[in-house]
């Protein structure tokens, strides 16, 4: 494949309410640099995606983000001290050492997604259901 290459490739997170998951990803640390009324782009540091006002069950119910960041215990702080499980009514497990390759367990009780990077802590976000997950890796060359 010479010549071939790629820059970026982006995942569009569905949101039955798009107000509340903008403010959420905001309060977690994104900054959202352009929107309108059907979608949003967000980033933090050099990782992006696109929030869009779309909802349809089966596929919000199947989405999840794994995000891999320097120092997860930092993250975990951010958290906790902004207080975002209350807020936003999700759960949030904390940091633990998770072995494996990613693999999810999905039960009625826990959501968890075990990355292959180890230490990972696991939240629940609000972009329609609460079966959408998003988890926090740390990085590991």
């Amino acid at each position: 494949m010479g010549g071939l290459n790629a820059v970026d490739i982006k995942a569009f997170v569905p949101a039955r309410d798009f107000a509340l998951s903008k403010q959420f990803y905001e309060d977690l640390g994104f900054t959202i640099a352009w929107a309108d009324s059907d979608l949003a782009y967000l980033r933090c540091g050099d990782c992006s995606f696109l929030l869009q006002n779309f909802y349809h069950p089966e596929h919000a119910g199947n989405f999840m983000m794994h995000l891999l960041v320097p120092d997860v215990e930092a993250w975990w702080r951010h958290v906790e001290q902004a207080q975002l499980a209350p807020k936003y009514n999700v759960r949030a497990e904390a940091p633990a050492d998770r072995p494996g390759a990613c693999a999810t367990s999905r039960s009625p009780t826990r959501l968890a997604c075990y990355g292959a990077s180890r230490r990972t802590f696991v939240e629940l976000f609000p972009a329609g259901l609460k079966s959408h997950l998003l988890s926090f890796g740390r990085w590991r060359v």
